[in-house]
């Protein structure tokens, strides 16, 4: 269980210097009650952002975002009668950046501390991105937490990540580099400390189809969770124990909680396709809709997409 703190305000500003809302002030600019908020897991300081009332919907967020990524559902989500509770994962914007414990098993377990630490016993979960590998670990690990799942445009880490290439072959439709990079220790932090921005805008302008759907807020704010060392270091570890998430893939049996994949056309169909042949050998009960004219961030480019099946869903 966990100890809950009232509204922390979060200090400062990028290292860009722009001025850019709290968390406290982002939320409370959704329509909605949304509020900021913080609490204790395991000794891990963990933020979230919660409002609305009924059954809980948690959602996880992806790299190289924060909670605000689900900005544009969260109060349809809401007003359709849910709790919807959106959390920074640990090494994520307003929650600690511990040394260790990013695979994804050790993550789904501090997810299932704070849903307690909440007072609930099962909720529904979404994950966009390693989000979404963190709700696939908590649907593995917690069987008897959650009542269904939905996984936003990327699976678990398996085996096939060892076969991605160094060098961008000819034809390829896309060369995910920053997996490697991500990967090595300590150079990452010396290179991207104060100088973020610059990964936030290549990553956004090039996973999505309309650049203005994730707008100079959301890439200030964005830029604040990832412009220091201790915020590259949280979010390298995501990647840098995708081995361990590859071995704990060998023990889980099938998912028995109903699954939804949501996932994008991009790289010429090959990530729908994927998710198309892999979720229904990881759970019994598999629905993959593609999410047309939209890129990887389709959260935010596409969000009445997401609103729609979610809604059909989550019910």
């Amino acid at each position: 269980m966990g100890t809950v703190t009232t509204n922390t305000p979060e200090e400062g500003t990028p290292a860009t210097g722009a001025a850019v809302p709290t968390d406290a002030e982002l939320a409370q600019s959704l329509a909605g009650d949304f509020r900021s908020d913080h609490i204790t897991v395991e000794g891990l300081r963990l933020h979230y952002v919660a409002g609305g009332e009924g059954r809980p919907l948690v959602l996880l967020p992806g790299w190289p975002q924060t909670w605000w990524e689900f900005r544009k559902v969260m109060p349809a989500l809401a007003e359709a009668g849910r709790r919807v509770i959106v959390l920074d994962l640990p090494g994520m914007g307003g929650s600690d950046k511990p040394a260790t414990g990013y695979d994804k098993k050790t993550m789904a377990g501090v997810v299932h501390g704070f849903v307690r630490a909440l007072g609930y016993d099962q909720v529904d979960i979404a994950g966009h991105d390693v989000g979404s590998q963190v709700a696939f670990s908590f649907a593995a690990n917690h069987p008897q937490a959650v009542r269904k799942v939905a996984l936003l445009d990327v699976l678990h880490p398996d085996a096939s990540l060892y076969q991605i290439p160094m060098l961008p072959a000819p034809g390829l439709p896309f060369h995910p580099w920053w997996f490697a990079f991500n990967s090595v220790a300590g150079l990452p932090e010396q290179l991207l400390a104060g100088r973020a921005r610059h990964l936030v805008d290549w990553v956004f302008d090039g996973f999505l189809l309309d650049r203005g759907a994730v707008d100079e807020q959301a890439r200030a704010v964005y830029t604040r969770a990832y412009d220091t060392a201790d915020g590259i270091r949280g979010g390298n570890g995501w990647y840098q124990t995708f081995g361990q998430d590859i071995v704990d893939l060998g023990t889980y049996g099938k998912i028995g909680a109903p699954v939804l994949g949501l996932v994008s056309n991009l790289a010429d169909g090959l990530f729908a396709a994927q998710m198309q042949a892999t979720l229904p050998t990881q759970a019994g009960d598999v629905r993959v809709v593609v999410v047309p004219d939209a890129g990887h961030y389709f959260v935010e480019e596409a969000p009445q997409a997401v609103i729609d099946e979610f809604n059909a869903f989550f019910v």
